[in-house]
């Protein structure tokens, strides 16, 4: 069994909010996801995910800005981790 992980940014910490960023690693070989290599997330919500079967196994802590850094502009803090197990590839 390989380990395929899911990455996926939220406009809020909400799991059914629209994905705004992702990233995709696929430890079966089977595919080499690349970062730009889609227009289109894999998925228009963190719980589209859940229900195609991904795994959440981590979501960001949510912080509070500091006083007068509320519009701040940064990372991507809505941040979710998803995994799913698939058999290895075979060459």
């Amino acid at each position: 069994m390989r380990q395929q992980v899911l990455v996926l940014y939220l406009v809020t910490s909400a799991i059914d909010s629209e994905v705004v960023g992702w990233s995709r690693y696929d430890g079966t070989g089977r595919t080499s996801p690349t970062t730009g290599d889609s227009d289109e997330p894999p998925y228009p919500t963190g719980l589209a995910a859940l229900q195609d079967g991904w795994r959440l196994f981590q979501a960001a802590q949510l912080l509070p800005p500091q006083p007068g850094h509320e519009y701040d502009v940064t990372f991507l803090k809505h941040e979710f981790f998803f995994e799913k197990w698939e058999e290895g590839f075979r060459p």
